[in-house]
């Protein structure tokens, strides 16, 4: 071999990134064809690209970002292809037919239904959250093996032909006994960091299988937990029926009512207007609202030694299920209560509102089809539509305070009706309402609007919402 050769050869190891190739005769030589040694550069500038785009915050969101859609598309088909079972829909009827069909019964047996739905949700949305994670880092190490490719495959080849740790004996032409000597000072250099390849390698692959089978593993347990929430929406849908069935009466009146608040609401400019129409001129909710009043003057007037016995009794978690108000003064109820919808929250108090105003309300992503519940006792003072926000539900919570909620797909209480926190009340759609309070969203998942108002003015909800690591509001019925 000449002197000049053998230059060349120890000046081009650290930009091959140590590859074997020829071993032929007494010659020894290690050589990278000019394409693939192009190629490794390209490919280790793209994959510094792509290192730097997704250490970047930005990076890092957008790729989990397409990721989570590209996940809740594949949920969504998977839950369109489940139906429950026509056994599992008889043993739910003949459950709800072995009801007791008292009011209190059916309510409570809807509240328990709807957390039991919201649960679900909750543990389907980190499901999603969690396999999008998964497919993120699957993604990544696919994409540095496939950077990689050109190396490895001569590391490979290289591995298959010579071992881990063969004498160079074996690799020259023994009588050349110079050509030995090279051929063992270099392989003393290229041999480590090839094992430092095949090392890299083995890990990559043991890291790739290992998230594809926790991905496997995460989408069986997503599969089972929408069954069982398909199987909760009859349960709620049958019971619902049931409740309606009992909340008949008076059906012409509570009609005309309706017309009555839907003219209200078409001449309303704005929702303070509303709601003092609703109040004034609607009988049911004028009616209701004074008997939330006369007890709340009644509560005033206990001592002090029956204001404690009221207090524990709501705190043990059974209110009266006969109540016409609420079980608590909403001021007293400041990180107790829980979400209407289980989601994400897009949007908070005092955020850009895509405007050029700030948010008076909070916006809530959720899965589709997703239950919405009573944040707190109150009486239903509108449910339908009003001008831009699409569906709305307002509860009159007492104390002075309404909660206006809007972007519903449906609702399903009337006004007039005293609800109880955790009630379900209304459904999410399939996808975002395009609507005054969801504009400069980033997102087509279903949102929800809410909005606490003290005496007609809007107020910051924050400080009401219980907190993730305090357990659950203890307000409900």
């Amino acid at each position: 071999m000449k002197r000049s050769t053998w230059i060349g050869l120890t000046k081009a190891l650290p930009a091959t990134a140590v590859v074997i190739g020829v071993f032929s005769g007494s010659m020894v030589s290690v050589t990278l064809p000019a394409a693939n040694a192009q190629q490794d550069v390209n490919a280790t500038s793209q994959a510094a690209a792509t290192a730097e785009t997704a250490a970047t915050p930005d990076g890092a969101s957008a790729e989990l970002q397409r990721k989570r859609d590209e996940t809740r598309t594949e949920l969504e088909a998977l839950a369109s292809s489940i139906d429950v079972s026509s056994e599992k829909a008889r043993l739910i009827e003949e459950n709800i037919a072995t009801l007791e069909k008292s009011t209190a019964n059916l309510r409570q047996a809807l509240i328990d239904s709807a957390k039991r739905r919201k649960d679900l949700e909750t543990q389907i949305l980190a499901s999603e959250e969690k396999i999008a994670q998964l497919g993120v880092r699957q993604d990544a190490i696919k994409k540095s093996l496939h950077d990689r490719r050109a190396v490895l495959a001569e590391v490979l080849a290289a591995l298959q032909r010579m071992g881990r740790s063969p004498p160079p004996a074996l690799l020259v032409t023994p009588e050349d006994a110079l050509g030995s000597v090279r051929s063992a000072i270099l392989l003393g250099a290229v041999v480590p960091g090839m094992r430092k390849e095949a090392k890299a390698l083995v890990s990559d692959l043991e890291s790739l299988t290992s998230l594809q089978g926790d991905a496997t593993a995460e989408k069986t347990r997503v599969t089972e937990t929408i069954a069982a929430s398909l199987e909760e929406d009859k349960r709620m849908e049958l019971l619902l029926v049931e409740n309606d069935r009992q909340s008949q009466s008076g059906a012409a009146e509570l009609a005309a009512e309706q017309q009555r608040s839907d003219e209200l609401a078409a001449r309303a400019e704005s929702l303070s207007g509303l709601i003092e129409a609703l109040e004034n001129d609607i009988t049911s909710i004028r009616e209701a609202a004074e008997r939330v009043r006369l007890e709340e003057e009644r509560q005033k007037q206990l001592s002090a030694e029956e204001r404690e016995k009221a207090r524990q009794l709501a705190e043990s978690g059974v209110p009266d299920k006969n109540r016409i108000a609420p079980a608590y003064p909403f001021s007293d109820l400041r990180q107790k209560l829980e979400l209407p919808v289980a989601g994400d929250i897009l949007r908070s108090w005092g955020d850009p509102d895509g405007t050029g105003h700030p948010a008076r309300g909070l916006t809530v992503a959720s899965g589709p089809k997703a239950v919405v519940t009573a944040p707190a006792d109150g009486t239903v003072v509108f449910a339908g539509a009003f001008r831009s926000y699409g569906q709305m539900v307002i509860l009159n919570a007492g104390d002075g305070y309404h909660v206006v909620m809007t972007g519903m797909n449906s609702v399903n209480v009337r006004q007039g009706k005293f609800v109880f926190a955790g009630e379900p009340i209304a459904l999410m759609g399939e996808k975002r309402v395009a609507s005054a309070t969801a504009l400069a969203l980033e997102t087509d998942r279903p949102t929800l609007y809410i909005e606490f108002r003290k005496d007609g003015s809007p107020v910051d909800s924050a400080p009401w919402w219980v907190k993730k690591d305090t357990g659950r509001a203890r307000n409900d019925s």
